[in-house]
């Protein structure tokens, strides 16, 4: 593998964990001072005026259905997060996986003039018209993760880096076959839902990684990002794959029923990665005895940033780190590589799927 590939895909890496977060946990009211300060005093006062309580504001909230370990946890971080304002309400609607409902469920959150809306779509495309509704009614948006089709359609952008989360993937099973001498090696993918735009992401980042040490995806397969699925899917991949040297499941979620093949087929010749970062699959990478060797994250914690950008938004406030004064049109998280080297610091955060 070309070392200078690496050391870039290091500093990525490295480079990203300051990013959304750090900046949030750094916010400051851009509202300035009485008198301005200077030398160490302006360097103390950085950072700290954000958390202080401003004019109340209410935000609304709609995801789908937690059917998912990992929607699940993008449900809770959220309300989580606004019980830490006493500024902040959160009325968030029932979540649902019917395009039809979730429309009507935002439509009820816009009727009744709630300051914010922080909205993942089940669909980006079909929840854009509300969003752009939502807009022209003076309703700033917070589109969360997935995207809608027109960026008339909210404020601001939050979420994973799936095309890096791919990325990730492959540059870890480059390397690891790369240092075990393994020439031609045979790399499945699991997939979840193929036509979704992040999966081919996904894919895309995970195609490009393997490239760069001549590696390519010998076998790939789709699941639903269910458990059930992905245990089907991985059992009919095993019988046509004899020999695998990695494996890399999208979702930590449909994970549990790629485990569930691997098992009952009685393999163990391969290593492989994870997706998002669940506990489940973290504790399985701190006990070292399987192939799960290494997942890669997909942070859940995007929907915590997500109600501390709508609380700024909604207070007109901006980032301290930043020289503009608004809050960002797009952020992007870091999908980081978790292994047995570093699981422990990474534990604290993964989800129960």
């Amino acid at each position: 593998m070309d070392p200078h590939t690496l050391n870039r895909r290091r500093l990525f890496v490295g480079s990203g964990l300051l990013g959304a977060g750090a900046l949030l946990a750094a916010c400051t009211s851009n509202e300035p001072d009485d008198e301005p300060a200077t030398g160490t005093q302006a360097a103390a006062s950085t950072g700290s005026g954000n958390d202080q309580p401003g004019p109340d504001v209410v935000i609304g909230f709609s995801a789908p259905a937690a059917d998912h370990g990992w929607i699940g946890a993008i449900t809770t971080k959220a309300a989580d997060e606004a019980k830490k304002y006493p500024d902040v309400e959160l009325r968030a609607v029932e979540g649902s996986s019917d395009v039809n409902q979730q429309i009507s469920q935002v439509e009820t959150l816009i009727s009744r003039k709630v300051d914010v809306l922080v909205i993942l779509p089940f669909d980006g495309n079909a929840l854009t018209e509300v969003g752009i509704k939502a807009m022209a009614a003076g309703i700033q948006v917070i589109n969360l993760d997935r995207v809608f089709s027109s960026p008339r359609g909210a404020r601001t952008w939050i979420g994973g880096d799936n095309y890096g989360m791919g990325a990730a993937a492959g540059y870890y099973i480059a390397q690891q076959l790369t240092a075990k001498g393994v020439r031609n090696p045979v790399i499945t993918e699991v997939q979840g839902i193929a036509d979704l735009p992040l999966t081919q992401d996904r894919s895309k980042g995970f195609a490009e990684a393997l490239a760069t040490a001549g590696f390519k995806v010998a076998n790939k397969v789709s699941a639903q990002f269910t458990v059930e699925s992905g245990q089907q899917v991985t059992s009919n991949l095993l019988q046509a794959a004899p020999k695998i040297d990695a494996l890399w499941n999208h979702d930590d979620d449909q994970g549990l029923g790629v485990l569930a093949a691997i098992e009952q087929a009685g393999r163990d010749e391969f290593i492989m990665v994870g997706g998002a970062g669940s506990k489940n699959m973290m504790d399985l990478i701190k006990a070292d005895s399987g192939v799960m060797k290494a997942t890669v994250t997909y942070p859940p914690s995007m929907a915590a940033s997500a109600v501390r950008l709508a609380r700024l938004v909604g207070q007109n406030k901006g980032m301290s780190d930043l020289v503009e004064l608004g809050v960002p049109a797009s952020i992007t998280l870091t999908s980081e590589t978790v292994t047995k080297e570093n699981v422990d610091s990474y534990l604290p955060l993964g989800f129960e799927s």
